[in-house]
């Protein structure tokens, strides 16, 4: 969502960068830059404006401009005041309230409240809650019927009663908290195309009937500055505690993030950040900040693989480097991993000096590829798969026919593996490879942060290990 936002600042630091000193020209050509690049986001204009102001103040004072470094202290006032647009409140839910916790899901209509109440009742249960979820909204054909479907993806309990009132449903499912033990009651709430009073005195009767600590304002990030001025109205008729921004992963402009604390005057509670049951984020505005400004996101990347990757089978991979017996059944393996851990230009984006995905290649990650790669290993035998070696030219051809592809693309995935097979024996037998043996493996990473061959010749293909093309 931040990309193209990401790459104008990006771009502002690297002049500044190169200026040994800097003069008050200078920081205003930036800050030029920087408002336009805020603007073209969809960033509401006043808090854009009162951001440059803020920037301005700081960055012109005598003490940066004749520092020894004053790009980057220029760099750390923006990220500072970035981050005091997103306040000083952590995501997630009120650190105080009864049992059970009632969360309440505000929003218009196709905003995405069913399938978020699904992910946080999948994110509480991660946290070991115990949380029943209920719909009020039943007006709207089929909507007690979708939270089922989706309570059930979560393997979160749905209170189901017979009665079609909102408010009768809303106290039934709370009572039912509380005589069954669940420590959280989450309740999707009716949604309209547009505000009106009918909606708004029907939320106000069930906030009365359930009396919830969380009242969460579900906004779909790609509707812009519509949704903030949304939320901006429910927060004033009925109260709003948090925000929760859904399709972060989308190719909106992002402007509505960087709004909604100073617009609303409610902190961002949650992020949605894809369409599996699990993504779902507390918002850390550090991160997201460190994202934008090309500095990686190693805490977030950190809890992906947490989530994605099984212990037993990582320590069974350990083993395996280390009698270096890793075959193509566990690279499989590595493949199916990344693939749960979300899009990989996402996690890409996540790694310090990879927040620019054009530093990569000339074009954007294939993530086909990947499924590509994943057919050509499962057309071939489990004996195959265990030692590559017998693989022959018939054998080949039988494996390029079975997974639709070329046996060109079938003996360039081999070769690719081999030659990373010997960096992972060379990288556990001892320590990092000496470079003449680096120098033997073409497709390896080279230089700073890009991919390119030994010797400064820039790789026509491939993502990392060369086994991923890009368009």
């Amino acid at each position: 969502m931040f990309e193209s936002l990401s790459t104008r600042i990006q771009d502002v630091f690297k002049s500044l960068r190169g200026e040994v000193r800097l003069t008050p020209e200078h920081v205003e050509t930036a800050l030029r830059e920087i408002r336009l690049a805020l603007l073209e986001a969809d960033v509401n204009f006043k808090v854009v404006k009162a951001f440059i102001d803020r920037v301005r103040d700081q960055a012109m004072e005598q003490t940066v401009l004749k520092s020894l470094s004053p790009g980057q202290q220029v760099i750390k006032i923006v990220r500072d005041e970035m981050l005091a647009l997103f306040g000083d409140t952590e995501g997630g839910l009120s650190k105080v309230a009864p049992t059970p916790r009632v969360v309440l899901l505000l929003g218009l209509q196709g905003s995405g409240k069913t399938t978020t109440s699904g992910k946080l009742g999948k994110w509480l249960a991660r946290q070991g809650k115990h949380p029943l979820m209920v719909s009020t909204d039943v007006r709207r054909p089929a909507a007690i019927q979708q939270l089922s479907i989706v309570g059930e993806k979560a393997d979160v309990k749905v209170y189901e009663p017979e009665t079609m009132d909102p408010v009768t449903r809303a106290s039934g499912a709370l009572a039912e908290a509380k005589a069954k033990g669940f420590d959280t009651v989450i309740v999707d709430t009716a949604g309209r195309l547009h505000i009106d009073d009918e909606l708004m005195d029907e939320l106000q009767a069930i906030k009365s009937a359930v009396q919830p600590s969380d009242l969460l304002y579900v906004a779909d990030a790609m509707t812009g500055q519509d949704a903030i001025k949304s939320a901006g109205e429910f927060n004033r008729r009925v109260g709003v505690t948090g925000v929760v921004l859904t399709k972060l992963d989308g190719d909106a402009r992002g402007g509505a993030a960087l709004s909604v604390v100073s617009v609303v005057g409610v902190p961002i509670a949650f992020v949605g950040s894809g369409e599996q049951i699990t993504d779902l984020e507390l918002f850390h505005p550090d991160r997201i900040v460190s994202r934008m400004l090309g500095m990686g996101d190693v805490l977030s990347l950190i809890e992906k693989a947490e989530q994605a990757i099984d212990q037993d089978e990582a320590a069974d991979l350990e083993e395996k480097l280390r009698k270096n017996e890793f075959t193509l059944d566990d690279f499989r393996k590595q493949l199916k991993t990344i693939k749960r851990m979300g899009p990989l230009e996402s996690i890409l984006g996540m790694i310090p000096g990879l927040g620019n995905i054009k530093q990569l290649a000339e074009n954007k990650p294939d993530e086909k590829q990947m499924g590509r790669v994943e057919a050509i290993i499962s057309s071939m035998t489990p004996d195959e798969r265990r030692n590559d070696k017998i693989i022959n030219g018939s054998r080949r051809k039988r494996i390029a026919k079975g997974s639709g592809t070329t046996v060109e693309e079938v003996n360039r995935l081999l070769k690719q593996f081999v030659e990373m097979r010997k960096v992972l024996a060379m990288m556990t037998g001892g320590g990092m490879p000496n470079l003449k043996n680096m120098k033997k493996l073409p497709n390896m990473p080279h230089g700073g942060g890009g991919l390119a061959a030994p010797g400064g010749k820039k790789r026509k293909k491939g993502g990392p290990w060369g086994l991923i093309k890009t368009r």
